[in-house]
C-alpha cells in the first residue's frame, strides 16, 4: 500500500514537472516584454509617444470597434437566421457561412486590391460601360483604414456566427414559443429572450475576434494603416531600436491582457439560465420579402468573403499558369508543410501531456500551470515573435561565449531559427490543439479509469490501450486545426524565420508588397485551399449539434 503510494506521489511529481516545464516555455516570451517596460530607451521612446504613438493607439481601436461592430451585426444576424428561421437554401448556409474562415485577412486585402484599383476589371468596366475617363468619377479607396475593417469583417465574422448558432441551438424551442404566447413578436422574442440567453457566448466569441484584429499585420501592412502591430515591425526593423520595439509589443500585451480580464469579468456577471435544451425545427417561416431578405442576409457575406476573392484567385493563377507553379513555388509549400506537420505533431503531444495530466491529478496546482501554458493564443504573434528574440539571442551570446572560452570558434546559434520559428507557433497555438483535446478527453466517464484499474493497468497502460483510441478524433481534429494556423500565420514568421527561409505566406506577402500581385496569387490560393479543412471540421460538427439538439 505505501509503496502504491508512493508510486502515485512520484507519478504526480512527474506530470506535474512537465505541466510546469510547458508553463515555463509560453511564460518566458511573455515576461520577457513585459519587463522590457521598465528598461531605459532614452530620447526614442519619448520621441514615439509624442509622434506616431497616438497615432497607433487611434488606429488599433478604430480597427477593433468598426470590426467588433461589423462582426457583431453579420454573425449574430445569420446566426438567427439559420437557426430559428425557415427559407430557401437555409440548410446551405448553415456551413457555407462558414467558408470565409478558409482565407486570412491578407489574402482578401491582395484579392480586393487587384480588383477595386484604377487597372482592376471593376473601375475599367465601369470606364467602358459609361464612357467615363479616370478622372471623372470617385471610387473608394479600398486601401485605407476603412478597407481594412471590411477585409478584417469578412473573415472573422464566423467566429461570432459559430459561437452565436451553437448558444441558438442550445435554446429550447418552447422559451420562444412562450414568448410569443405573451405577445412577443420573432424581433422582440430575439431581443429580449435569444440574445441575453447568447449573450456569453457572444461576448467570448467577440473578445476573441478583437485579439484577432488587434494580431493583424499582413492587412494593415498592405493597406498602410499604422496600428500596434505595424509599429512594432517598423521600430524593431526600420529605426533599429529593439527596446523601444518591445516596450511597443508590451503595451500591446497589456491591451490585450485586459480585454482578456474585461471578457471573464462580463461573464462571470451575466447570469443566464434556460430550461430544456434544443428541440423542435426552426420556428418562424418567412414569406414574401422577409425571405428574399434572409436569403440575401445570409449569400453576400459568403460572396464577398469567400466566392469572389476564391473566383479572382482562380482567374489570376490560371491567366499566369507559367508563373504559378514554379520550382521555388514548391520550396515555399514544402516549408510551410514542414513547419505545420512538426508544429501539429509537438502541439498535440504536448497538449496530450497537460490534458492527461489534469485528467489524473486534478488539482488547483495542474490547473493554474494548464491556464499559464494556454494563454499564448490571446498573445498577438510580433509579441511572441518579440519575446522569443530576445531570450534566445542572450541564450546564444552565453553560449558562444562559453564556447570561445575552450577554443571553439564554431558558432551556435538558435534565434532566427527554423527551431524558434516552432517555438513561436507552439506558444502561440498550443490553446487550439489543447481545448480540442480537452473537450475530447472530457467526454470520456471516469469510470473507464476505474475499470482499468480494477484489472491492474496502471495510468499509462490505460492511455495506451484506452483513451488513445477512443482520442483520434479529437487528436485529429486537433493537428489539422494546427496545421492551419500555422500555414497562415504571418507576423512572427516574418521576424523570426531563417535567411532565405519562406514560407506560402511570407511569399504571397512579399510578392503583394512588391506589387506583383499576380505572383502573390498561387501560393494565396494554396493557404485558402488548405485552410478549408477546418471548415469542413466544423461543418460537420455543428450539422452533428444541430441534429443531436433537435431530436433531444
Amino acid at each position: 500500500m505505501a509503496a502504491s503510494a508512493r508510486f502515485q506521489f512520484l507519478t504526480a511529481r512527474i506530470w506535474g514537472g512537465a505541466a510546469l516545464g510547458i508553463a515555463v516555455l509560453v511564460i518566458i516570451p511573455i515576461g520577457f516584454v513585459l519587463t522590457s517596460l521598465w528598461a531605459e530607451t532614452g530620447e526614442i521612446w519619448r520621441h514615439l509617444a509624442s509622434t506616431v504613438l497616438p497615432l497607433y493607439l487611434r488606429n488599433s481601436f478604430v480597427l477593433a470597434l468598426g470590426v467588433g461592430a461589423g462582426v457583431l451585426l453579420i454573425g449574430v444576424a445569420t446566426a438567427w437566421l439559420v437557426t430559428m428561421c425557415q427559407f430557401p437554401g437555409r440548410r446551405f448556409f448553415e456551413w457555407a457561412l462558414l467558408l470565409p474562415l478558409a482565407a486570412p485577412a491578407y489574402v482578401l486585402a491582395y484579392t480586393y486590391t487587384d480588383l477595386l484599383q484604377v487597372s482592376g476589371p471593376i473601375q475599367t468596366a465601369l470606364r467602358r460601360w459609361l464612357d467615363w475617363g479616370v478622372n471623372d468619377y470617385w471610387f473608394p479607396n479600398i486601401r485605407s483604414l476603412g478597407g481594412a475593417i471590411c477585409m478584417l469583417i469578412l473573415v472573422l465574422y464566423p467566429y461570432i456566427y459559430l459561437v452565436t448558432r451553437l448558444a441558438f441551438l442550445e435554446q429550447a424551442v418552447r422559451t420562444l414559443e412562450v414568448s410569443r404566447s405573451l405577445g412577443c413578436d420573432p424581433w422582440r422574442s430575439f431581443l429580449t429572450v435569444a440574445l441575453p440567453l447568447a449573450r456569453p457566448s457572444i461576448v467570448a466569441g467577440l473578445a476573441l475576434v478583437v485579439m484577432e484584429t488587434l494580431n493583424d499585420y499582413g492587412t494593415v501592412d498592405y493597406f498602410g494603416v499604422q496600428t500596434f502591430t505595424t509599429g512594432i515591425f517598423r521600430t524593431w526593423y526600420g529605426m533599429g531600436e529593439r527596446v523601444a520595439a518591445t516596450q511597443l509589443a508590451a503595451l500591446l500585451l497589456m491591451l490585450v491582457l485586459f480585454l482578456l480580464l474585461l471578457e471573464r469579468w462580463s461573464r462571470r456577471q451575466a447570469r443566464y439560465f434556460q430550461s430544456g435544451y434544443g428541440g423542435g425545427g426552426a420556428p418562424y417561416l418567412l414569406q414574401g420579402w422577409r425571405r428574399i431578405l434572409a436569403w440575401g442576409s445570409c449569400a453576400l457575406p459568403i460572396g464577398l468573403g469567400f466566392l469572389l476573392p476564391g473566383a479572382a484567385l482562380v482567374l489570376m493563377v490560371i491567366d499566369h499558369w507559367e508563373n504559378s507553379f514554379t520550382a521555388r513555388f514548391w520550396s515555399f509549400a514544402a516549408n510551410s508543410l514542414i513547419l505545420a506537420t512538426v508544429t501539429a505533431g509537438l502541439a498535440v503531444l504536448l497538449s496530450l501531456i497537460l490534458a492527461y495530466g489534469r485528467r489524473l491529478y486534478p488539482s488547483l496546482f495542474l490547473h493554474s500551470l494548464t491556464r499559464m501554458a494556454t494563454i499564448g493564443y490571446a498573445v498577438p504573434g510580433s509579441v511572441i515573435a518579440v519575446g522569443i528574440l530576445i531570450p534566445l539571442g542572450t541564450w546564444d551570446q552565453v553560449v558562444n561565449t562559453w564556447l570561445q572560452q575552450w577554443g571553439l570558434s564554431r558558432s551556435f546559434v538558435v534565434s532566427g531559427t527554423v527551431i524558434a520559428l516552432i517555438y513561436a507557433y507552439l506558444v502561440r497555438f498550443l490553446t487550439v490543439s489543447f481545448s480540442t483535446i480537452e473537450a475530447s478527453l472530457s467526454k470520456l466517464k471516469q469510470h473507464l479509469d476505474e475499470a482499468a484499474r480494477s484489472l491492474g493497468h496502471g495510468s499509462t497502460s490505460t492511455f495506451w490501450h484506452i483513451h488513445l483510441p477512443l482520442l483520434w478524433k479529437g487528436i485529429l481534429t486537433a493537428a489539422i486545426l494546427v496545421f492551419v494556423d500555422v500555414m497562415k500565420e504571418l507576423p512572427a514568421t516574418v521576424v523570426i524565420r531563417p535567411f532565405n527561409f519562406d514560407t506560402l505566406a511570407v511569399r504571397a506577402y512579399q510578392m503583394a508588397s512588391d506589387e506583383r500581385l499576380a505572383e502573390a496569387a498561387a501560393p494565396a490560393l494554396m493557404i485558402v485551399l488548405v485552410g478549408i479543412l477546418p471548415v469542413i471540421l466544423l461543418s460537420w460538427q455543428l450539422r452533428r449539434f444541430d441534429v443531436a439538439s433537435r431530436l433531444d
